[in-house]
């Protein structure tokens, strides 16, 4: 079982290692500034819904203040009515109008309470809301310099695959003036071996009865030029 898990890992590293080796660098680099702009995009619609909510907020607390004063003055104006009420001797809408006050205090009560909950819930999401420009402030910022980086990474990888070219051209022509044309130190070389090979072959001819018969007759051939030469000086005259 463990030598199958290393076996297993073994191969997976292999993998990833051949795999990253076949990556092009060009695409890695775009497929780089392509995720950073999902996750900017991501979170710019996060920061939309965050923002949208502070706004909703706004909109409730502006229609739950309403409640609160139309409350207010309504609980006021029964009170009123039921103080002039009882002022009349008029004790059944004395009642009428104390209940109805009453009613409307509970509701102005429950108003009160709903906006000062919606107040918390604004002053939270106004902090979420900054947050969330932050974040997408800074993100965007994140996103503008991966650009310019992404830039300045594809000059250098041009810069490298004409580099690489250039070594490839000369690795070329280097490898063809080899083949195709004699070196000076290889021409030396074999007229260097031409010229012992035949003064060996001429070494060994002097050592042979054919080479010593050749090299009397040379001496027996100079002798007779030198009798020649002498038998014509004395036909001049000339010592």
């Amino acid at each position: 079982m463990g030598f199958l898990k290393r076996l297993w890992g073994y191969i997976a590293q292999l993998f990833k290692t051949t795999a990253e080796r076949a990556m092009d660098p060009e695409i890695e680099i775009e497929q780089a500034i392509s995720e950073a702009r999902k996750r900017d995009q991501e979170l710019r619609n996060q920061a939309a819904k965050v923002v949208a909510h502070r706004v909703q907020l706004e909109s409730k607390i502006e229609k739950a203040a309403e409640n609160v004063g139309e409350a207010r003055e309504m609980a006021k104006k029964a009170i009123l009515k039921a103080e002039e009420s009882t002022q009349a001797g008029d004790a059944e809408g004395a009642e009428k109008w104390t209940r109805t006050a009453q009613s409307l205090a509970m509701k102005l009560q429950a108003s009160e309470s709903n906006l000062d909950s919606l107040k918390g819930q604004y002053q939270t999401s106004m902090e979420q809301a900054e947050k969330a420009k932050s974040a997408v402030s800074q993100n965007a910022l994140r996103v503008q310099e991966l650009a310019a980086r992404r830039l300045e990474l594809l000059g250098t990888l041009e810069q490298a695959k004409m580099q690489e070219s250039v070594n490839k051209a000369v690795t070329s022509m280097s490898a063809t003036l080899e083949d195709e044309v004699p070196s000076l130190e290889r021409v030396e070389e074999k007229i260097a071996a031409r010229k012992a090979s035949a003064m060996a072959h001429a070494e060994l001819r002097e050592a042979t009865p054919e080479g010593a018969e050749s090299e009397l007759r040379e001496a027996v051939s100079l002798a007779k030029a030198d009798d020649k030469l002498a038998e014509l000086k004395a036909e001049l005259g000339l010592a």
